[in-house]
């Protein structure tokens, strides 16, 4: 159940009695269906590339050497997080700025849902570009042996910039975060 079922539902007669410009832009919510529709396609996208990288690590677990079997499990988790990010912003945006789910019985619900909003969702979509960055960061770091080789893939500026932004990803989450801390802080403050 998200925060927002903590509203009372208007019954549908009073709902058939908004103006036509209050009921027009409160339908408007739904031109966000296709998107959501698209990020469900780019997540079987990312099945199939979860699948075709699996499919690659098992063919070659015989001939990769540890270096490489970690690069191709870290890219492996790598795509497991940018699913979740997906499913996050799939259910969670859906949910909070379309319509309810209606999944507060489901066996299947997501813990995390029955608590989202806009805030909670804001702070989960920044941790998992944290996690996102920090597997990218680490493979970065295997590699760093070969900085100043022909053929490497990396540079040190290349390195330094993706540690800075990593650091920049995290002091943002912990900035968004401190404001919504703020903010919860001044709401309970002003209805007690």
């Amino acid at each position: 159940m998200s925060m927002s079922a903590d509203v009372p539902t208007p019954p549908p007669e009073l709902a058939r009695r908004l103006r036509p410009l209050p009921a027009l832009i409160f339908s408007s919510r739904w031109l966000q269906l296709p998107l959501y529709l698209g990020l469900i396609v780019a997540q079987c996208v990312y099945v199939f590339l979860f699948l075709k990288e699996l499919v690659h690590l098992i063919g070659g677990a015989m001939k990769f050497t540890e270096q490489e079997i970690m690069l191709v499990v870290l890219g492996l988790i790598d795509v497991v997080m940018i699913s979740n990010l997906l499913i996050m912003v799939i259910v969670g945006g859906y949910e909070t700025f379309v319509s309810r789910l209606e999944l507060e019985r489901h066996p299947d619900q997501p813990e995390w849902l029955s608590h989202v909003n806009a805030s909670v969702l804001k702070i989960k979509l920044a941790m998992a570009i944290i996690g996102i960055s920090s597997i990218h960061l680490l493979r970065t770091f295997i590699y760093a042996g070969q900085l100043g080789q022909s053929g490497s893939q990396y540079t040190e500026t290349g390195v330094m910039w993706q540690a800075i932004i990593h650091f920049l990803f995290v002091i943002s989450a912990i900035g968004i975060a401190y404001v919504e801390k703020l903010s919860q802080d001044s709401y309970v403050k002003l209805h007690h």
